[in-house]
């Protein structure tokens, strides 16, 4: 055979009869073939634009299927097969079609996951990629050999401009690196986005002024229009902003590759939608596979939930995401900063500063585990840049708390 460069994609696949068959039927069925052998499907032809399947795993049968079917032992395997780069290209809409989404299609399969995606030399340099990623952000807050301590405006709908810039104020005043809107909060009426950036950018300004830092406010701009989206990105950048919040579910990929495009602004990926995408383990996607897709069109940093998060995704799940988002995809500059998130306080420093390794490339995001101190957002954020210390050094968090009132308070609050 012709050696020739291919995109490697590993199914899981899930089916009451033969994963193997299986194996070649999505290979043929998504690239050369369909239901019927073809007049012009000659070897040469297979050969060049044909999927290749390049290796199966069997892996344990299953008793219950993860797609209501009949049968009673549902076998599995894993299977890479290989996209010819000469039939997809380097479009991913068109790998998106051909690999990642048509196989759910098939009949007779009782469940299907993508647990791997690689991608060849070709797509290096397709697509933009970060255009701060990790070392851009730290550069922009300033923050170098400690985590980004970052925060949320809570609560995340209601606040008029002029309450929120109140507490943004109490917040860059404690010595806060990064502040967001929430996710939810885009330009609502009692709310509009230019409003809300002209009542808070005087009091990042005015830190600024004083200190020299400035901290990094990402405002949500996310638009189904990307020419307003655009627009609310100008009015970002034009008030002296350096950030936005973007739910990318909800805009898609090719909305932000326009606005990426086009930016100024550090990006912050929201995946609000995700989970619709992963939480059932014999379906949807691996988190390994999804962040390679935001990643080449250009997420600065990227949410992927924490320890002991509020949500359903358990910590070993955040740990592996937290290491995908580690490696280059193809260099260190496509490295998008992890934004360790949902439910977190200083109470989780300890464990993620463990699990992960890292005092430098993540940002540590806390909504309510700050603005809720029973001392105040200020509070909030000198217990989280305590505990944090605190994890670095080896010290319990209960010894720190004895020197440090607003840890110590954090603790009573948010301790279980």
């Amino acid at each position: 055979m012709t050696p020739r460069e291919e995109i490697l994609v590993t199914y899981r696949i899930e089916t009451p009869g033969d994963p193997r068959r299986f194996a070649d039927k999505i290979a043929s069925d998504q690239s050369t073939g369909t239901f019927v052998p073809l007049p012009g499907e000659t070897e040469t032809l297979k050969d060049r634009a044909g999927a290749r399947v390049h290796g199966l795993t069997e892996l344990p049968p299953v008793a219950t299927p993860s797609w209501p079917t009949e049968g009673q032992v549902f076998n599995r395997a894993e299977v890479t097969i290989g996209y010819p780069v000469e039939a997809v290209g380097t479009d991913l809409a068109a790998l998106t079609t051909v690999a990642l989404g048509g196989v759910w299609s098939i009949r007779g399969l009782s469940g299907l996951r993508i647990t791997d995606l690689q991608l060849p030399p070709s797509f290096a340099g397709r697509y933009p990629g970060p255009q701060f990623g990790t070392k851009g952000t730290r550069a922009l807050t300033g923050v170098q050999g400690r985590p980004v301590i970052g925060t949320i405006v809570k609560p995340a709908l209601g606040l008029p401009p002029d309450e929120t810039a109140a507490l943004v104020g109490e917040l860059v005043a404690a010595g806060v690196d990064f502040i967001k809107d929430d996710e939810k909060l885009t330009s609502p009426p009692y709310s509009a986005l230019e409003a809300r950036v002209k009542a808070i950018m005087p009091f990042i300004k005015d830190h600024e002024q004083k200190t020299g830092k400035k901290v990094m406010y990402a405002f949500g701009i996310s638009d189904t229009d990307p020419d307003e989206m655009m627009r609310k990105h100008d009015v970002v950048l034009r008030e002296g902003g350096n950030a936005a919040v973007i739910n990318i579910q909800s805009i898609g990929p090719g909305a932000f590759l326009f606005l990426r495009k086009r930016s100024g602004l550090a990006l912050h990926a929201h995946r609000n939608g995700w989970d619709l995408l992963t939480r059932h383990p014999g379906l949807g996607f691996d988190f390994s596979v999804y962040q390679q897709i935001w990643r080449l069109l250009g997420v600065d940093q990227f949410q992927i939930n924490g320890i002991g998060a509020k949500y359903w995704e358990p910590d070993e799940s955040f740990v592996r995401s937290f290491a995908n988002l580690q490696k280059p995809i193809f260099s260190e500059a496509d490295r998008a900063m992890p934004v360790v998130c949902s439910g977190q306080w200083g109470g989780q420093a300890p464990e993620t500063y463990a699990r992960t390794g890292q005092t430098v490339d993540l940002l540590y995001l806390c909504g309510g585990g700050v603005v809720s101190h029973p001392n105040g957002p200020g509070a909030g954020v000198r217990a989280v840049q305590a505990a944090w210390e605190a994890a670095v050094a080896g010290i319990p968090l209960a010894e720190a708390a004895k020197t440090n009132p607003d840890l110590a308070a954090s603790l009573v609050k948010f301790g279980r």
